[in-house]
């Protein structure tokens, strides 16, 4: 049963289990479920995913429940009227706060302009010795991707030396390998937390949250994050 952050008769939206697809992918052939058939059986009618969030990522996924309502939104996405919030757990300090504005190459070879905003919430040091050094330095940061470019967030903050943990490809190797011999765990740690929209019909502002899940918790209890206000 997934969680059902809104519904009405044109929109429906949910806090997107990390792990699960949006929808069928020749790249996870072998997988069964996903997030459209689910929605689809829980709710008793056909949905339309609006915009798309990675398998490993976790949160807010918007759904239209017809053809004309996803038309709408997802030009209200194309012109960037949809506000965006992600929370993430990456290696090192980040800066206060920064723009990434660094252009992405699609799969098809195309190169996109692609703009991040984020800003740093938390630092913390912990005794966990890596490669030369004693210890190891995280930073908690909310990002805002201007733009919705595959993998976008994954990729920036890799491009400035500072990777998701957990996330692969586009991440650190080594640290990722060092938190699955120590401690077990290998999530993602992207959440997307908030969305902001006009309604398509009654014009009204949305805001929608989702809260973070127990792999957040379990990597917490060693990095020692105030995360209280994401529950």
């Amino acid at each position: 049963m997934l969680e059902i952050l809104y519904q009405d008769q044109y929109i429906v939206a949910i806090n997107k289990p990390r792990d699960l697809l949006v929808h069928k992918s020749f790249i996870a052939s072998d997988i069964q479920e996903y997030a459209i058939q689910i929605l689809r059986d829980q709710i008793g009618q056909y949905v339309y995913p609006v915009h798309r969030l990675d398998r490993k990522t976790s949160g807010v996924l918007l759904f239209a429940l017809d053809k004309e309502i996803l038309k709408q939104l997802n030009d209200d996405f194309a012109t960037r009227k949809v506000e965006k919030k992600y929370i993430a757990i990456v290696r090192g300090y980040t800066k206060d706060e920064e723009l990434i504005d660094y252009a992405l190459t699609n799969d098809a070879g195309q190169e996109q302009e692609a703009k991040t905003y984020y800003k740093t919430l938390q630092r913390v040091e912990v005794d966990i010795p890596f490669g030369n050094h004693l210890t190891s330095r995280y930073s908690l940061v909310e990002a805002y991707p201007e733009t919705g470019r595959q993998h976008q967030l994954r990729k920036h903050f890799k491009h400035i030396f500072h990777p998701i943990l957990g996330s692969r490809p586009h991440g650190c190797n080594k640290q990722n390998k060092m938190w699955l011999d120590r401690y077990g765990l290998m999530a993602m740690l992207l959440h997307a937390l908030e969305l902001k929209f006009t309604h398509p019909i009654t014009k009204e502002v949305i805001e929608l949250r989702a809260t973070i899940d127990d792999q957040y918790l379990k990597y917490n209890a060693v990095l020692g994050f105030n995360l209280e206000q994401y529950y």
